[in-house]
């Protein structure tokens, strides 16, 4: 029995406009040839220069002129290799160096896709059945790096949503790396990452149990600067400060609103991008309440899950996932722990549905096979598509699954409230499958989602149209559940 679905008129498309004022190095030889030019000019020939780029670009960002300084800041050591007096130079001839080495960047030039949706903290000044909500995408821009963008939005009492206006500038957050690491989980997540032990032994060895990242980073370089130093060595140097990278804090200004707030990729590990948030407001056994994300970090050619929590929308702390079953993609952390302990569900073999249970939110270990593929639309793979979602009933568990000529559908299953692994019923039809008009984009013929919620006793599901757009769908909760329910009938 198929489950009636209602799709409502509204799109999100990707939206050139929107920038941020990026950090650009063009490498050593030729950024030091530039500053050689701009050392020639005089201070008046400095000045007319900053000030034609401040007109064309002041009203395009928040404080430009800061960003330039501390671009400038960034190749201090270059400008003092040259036997520069850097403390010397002027303020504008700083900011001058500096926008020569900052780009604009639109981070959602190319598509906005896989969102998810959450309630958001503040629920004040609504009507009956209204509920203020926060949407985030995967935004792709140029190169298709992505990255993690908002919205917010009021659902009215009959599941029409009405987007706030979008910021007009984009706020680059404050970042602050963890300073103090963990030797034995840190060794323990470079041997999932399969990083040779030999040349971990050689650097890791002489470090106390709890030891600062800028030691960790100076032991590294002063072996990366080796010019006799083998490839395969670099390699797995890199990859140590590669994970080290992995451990911050994002902290945005208070005076930015949601939309102009984008988490850019930050560490070497998810210099490629940042993919497929699935953002979940989790509430803890003493009834605090967080919003936490998992996603995916991917440099080019490695992945790494990670996690991101915040309580504001203003801080986030991100952190890398450990364990055997912190692999690969797809994975989605329960609203709350389950007998005192966290749950998530995974697709570590990039084929099966799995469920994990751990004392710690980072660690994940003894993935349990949940699900495989059971129908044709789903032969090739089956996911989640963000997470479950508490019931009376069950837990609900929206799903994709991929079947012929790579199409991506979404599906629906119902799990055991107290024992997650048990499956109650699942869709035997795609709860949504692409229309027509969904088929075309920049990967065809795909709907999909990376989070839902339940509001007024229907399931609001915003999902992507063919990586390139979103929208989102209602769905009668009676209905589905009672579908699901008698499915293995």
């Amino acid at each position: 029995m198929r489950v009636s679905v209602t799709r409502k008129n509204i799109k999100f498309t990707p939206d050139s406009r929107r920038v941020v004022a990026r950090y650009f190095m063009n490498g050593d030889e030729r950024t030091q040839q530039m500053i050689i030019r701009i050392m020639m000019l005089d201070e008046k020939q400095v000045y007319n220069t900053l000030e034609q780029t401040l007109r064309e670009f002041a009203r395009r960002h928040r404080n430009i002129s800061a960003i330039f300084f501390r671009h400038c800041e960034e190749i201090k050591p270059l400008i003092e290799a040259m036997q520069i007096d850097y403390e010397g130079l002027s303020l504008n001839r700083k900011m001058l160096i500096g926008s020569y080495c900052t780009m604009e960047y639109a981070i959602e030039s190319a598509a906005i896709f896989n969102p998810s949706i959450v309630e958001d903290f503040d629920q004040s000044g609504l009507e009956a059945g209204e509920k203020r909500v926060i949407i985030s995408f995967r935004a792709t821009g140029e190169g298709h790096i992505s990255s993690i963008v908002f919205r917010r939005g009021i659902l009215d009492k009959d599941n029409n949503l009405q987007i706030m206006k979008i910021g007009s500038q984009i706020d680059k957050a404050e970042i602050e790396h963890k300073t103090l690491l963990n030797k034995e989980r840190f060794l323990t997540k470079l041997s999932e990452m399969h990083t040779k032990d030999k040349y971990i032994d050689q650097i890791m060895q002489d470090l106390p149990d709890s030891f600062e990242f800028v030691v960790l980073k100076n032991l590294v370089n002063t072996a990366l600067n080796d010019p006799s130093i083998r490839q395969e060595r670099r390699i797995a140097l890199e990859e140590i400060i590669w994970l080290a990278n992995s451990f911050y804090d994002v902290q945005f200004s208070h005076d930015s609103d949601i939309t102009e707030r984008v988490i850019f990729p930050i560490s070497d590990s998810e210099s490629r991008g940042i993919e497929d948030a699935r953002f979940v407001r989790f509430v803890d056994d003493d009834n605090s309440v967080r919003v936490m994300a998992t996603y995916t970090a991917y440099n080019g050619h490695a992945i790494l899950p990670k996690l991101i929590s915040t309580d504001d929308f203003y801080t986030f702390r991100v952190l890398p996932l450990h364990g055997n079953g912190a692999q690969n993609k797809n994975l989605a952390l329960f609203p709350k722990k389950i007998k005192g302990k966290y749950a998530m569900l995974a697709r570590i073999d990039g084929v099966n549905n799995y469920i994990m249970f751990s004392e710690r939110a980072t660690q994940w270990n003894s993935p349990i096979l949940l699900q495989e593929p059971r129908y044709t639309w789903e032969f090739t793979q089956i996911g989640n598509c963000g997470s479950p979602l508490w019931t009376e009933e069950g837990w609900l568990v929206i799903t994709h699954g991929v079947g012929t000529m790579r199409r991506y559908c979404i599906g629906a299953s119902l799990f055991d409230l107290d024992d997650p692994s048990k499956e109650i019923g699942r869709l035997q039809e795609p709860l949504l499958a692409p229309l027509e008009d969904e088929r075309e984009g920049y990967v065809p013929n795909v709907v999909y989602s990376c989070g839902s919620i339940i509001h007024n006793n229907s399931l609001i599901l915003p999902y992507a149209v063919s990586d390139y757009s979103s929208t989102y769908a209602v769905v009668d909760l009676a209905e589905l559940l009672g579908v699901l329910k008698n499915s293995t009938k």
